[in-house]
């Protein structure tokens, strides 16, 4: 091909650049503007609110100890049916059971000398119970110095503590997202109103999860379910 033949091959090469390079420029253009005509706002709401536990699990921990294992399970079964005498008074025998012991032999351990127990053997048990009458397991457990002064060598165990919980999760769950969607809904429109719009339809929503904690150390009995929904919603040019 000549160079007279040429020419119009580039021109029409120059022709279709220009256009391509136009037509991309209106497309990412239009684009540009269609995002923003959708002006978005994401807010949070939330739900929190107190409820009383509704499941009470208290571990009576008590030791026994004696030099064989016949008296000693002797023991175990004395303290255990004090225990069970004093929970009956106010409990079913389902709401209650007693553990495994937990034995030690000091003669497989070492002690210094003069400091090795009386006895050979010590047993470690628990007693659970596990009722939903919460108020009753508290005056129960205000009067447990009765088992002590009843011969039952209760202990305090960090392994097993007492513990109040909420299992009602499910039964509040409808009512506290649709609060929480109300309250997101109220800070978007705020928002909304604050920039001279108003809020349009829902466009992404995510719910967060619940916790259940303590209203505070001291009184475990009570709890606190908390919620928190992020929304996001188109704002609307009035």
């Amino acid at each position: 091909m000549g160079k007279r033949d040429a020419g119009p091959a580039v021109v029409l090469g120059l022709l279709m650049a220009i256009g391509l390079t136009l037509g991309g420029y209106f497309i990412g253009n239009g684009l540009f503007q269609a995002r923003a005509t959708q002006r978005v706002v994401t807010v949070k709401g939330l739900s929190e609110r107190q409820v009383p536990a509704d499941l009470a699990i208290w571990p009576i921990v008590f030791t026994v100890s004696a030099n064989d294992l016949g008296n000693l399970q002797q023991e175990i079964d004395s303290s255990a049916a004090k225990i069970t005498g004093f929970l009956s008074a106010d409990f079913g025998s389902e709401e209650f059971d007693l553990s495994v012991p937990r034995i030690t032999d000091y003669n497989l351990q070492t002690f210094a000398p003069g400091s090795r127990p009386p006895q050979r053997y010590a047993a470690e048990t628990t007693m659970t119970l596990r009722t939903r009458d919460i108020d009753n397991a508290k005056r129960s457990m205000q009067r447990s110095g009765d088992l002590v002064k009843d011969g039952v060598a209760l202990i305090r165990s960090y392994e097993y503590q007492t513990s109040f919980l909420f299992t009602g999760l499910e039964q509040v769950k409808p009512e506290m997202i649709a609060e929480a969607t109300r309250d997101a809904r109220r800070a978007a429109e705020q928002f909304a109103e604050d920039s001279g719009s108003r809020v349009g339809a829902i466009r992404n929503a995510q719910q967060g999860y619940f916790s259940v904690e303590d209203r505070d150390r001291f009184s475990p009995e009570f709890k606190k379910v908390r919620v928190v929904t992020t929304i996001q919603y188109f704002l609307v040019d009035d």
